[in-house]
């Protein structure tokens, strides 16, 4: 038990990808392996999410407003850390993601074709949802954000309608261009206070200005991409007008 609370969020983050790992190397054709292991494995991070909730603080100390925390260090050369948390807006998120999944896998078992590869890609981008709302360092949340496009590409362009691989090009494309001026920001970012973490980042940006920028970037302007490319790619995601073409092909060849 107390192995599972220190690791509470890892455990809840890594359980579908370790079951799309299984699922990899389990031999044979019989889909309902497939279909019933991938369910199976999606409802285990909801168990765990409801047992955080559970034990979840709701006033939390102000001074740490994230709760089970796990920090490692990860790229140390750029002071990157493998750092997760939740609070009172992120659990919402992950307790709804973790709902969903299983009942989208429930949905899909009307998939016919390559059963195998649809449900270990579905389970890998669980993964990449939940990193998403979990991670508490900026270089972990891109490497989330892009996990979840890659699965997202092959259910669409595999197992979509009549224009599935327009559909997919075109909200890899669009995702991807904004993918890279949120690289931009969160490296402006990481230079100027010295640290990718969330936590140390929301405490110096206030005082950003005294703090010196190596590259030479104004800080204001660094202030100012930082805030248009975080705006632009989740305007993209979400998606937001003007940048939401992408959508209606793509939900509309999505498999269903």
């Amino acid at each position: 038990m107390e192995f599972i609370e220190n690791h509470l969020l890892t455990l809840i983050l890594f359980t579908p990808t370790a079951a799309a790992l299984i699922l990899l190397f389990v031999p044979g054709k019989n889909v309902k392996v497939f279909r019933w292991g991938a369910l199976a494995a999606s409802l285990i991070p909801f168990a765990l999410t409801v047992f955080a909730w559970a034990r979840f603080n709701p006033v939390p100390d102000p001074a740490a407003p994230f709760q089970f925390v796990e920090q490692a260090a990860w790229y140390a050369a750029i002071n990157a850390s493998y750092h997760l948390g939740i609070d009172g807006i992120s659990l919402p998120m992950v307790l709804l993601t973790t709902l969903l999944t299983p009942l989208a896998l429930l949905a899909s078992f009307s998939v016919k074709e390559r059963v195998k590869p649809y449900m270990i890609l579905f389970l890998l981008l669980e993964t990449g949802m939940l990193g998403v709302f979990m991670a508490l360092d900026l270089m972990l949340f891109f490497v989330f954000w892009e996990v979840g496009l890659v699965p997202m590409y092959f259910l669409i362009a595999q197992w979509g309608g009549a224009n599935r691989n327009y559909a997919a090009l075109k909200f890899v494309l669009y995702t991807m261009g904004g993918s890279l001026g949120l690289l931009l920001a969160i490296q402006l970012m990481g230079v100027a206070v010295g640290s990718f973490d969330l936590v140390t980042l929301a405490e110096k940006w206030p005082t950003i200005q005294s703090l010196a920028v190596p590259i030479g970037v104004p800080l204001e302007t660094v202030k100012t991409i930082a805030f248009w490319a975080f705006v632009i790619a989740f305007a993209i995601k979400v998606p937001i007008w003007p940048f939401h073409t992408w959508l209606p092909d793509a939900h509309t060849e999505a498999p269903t």
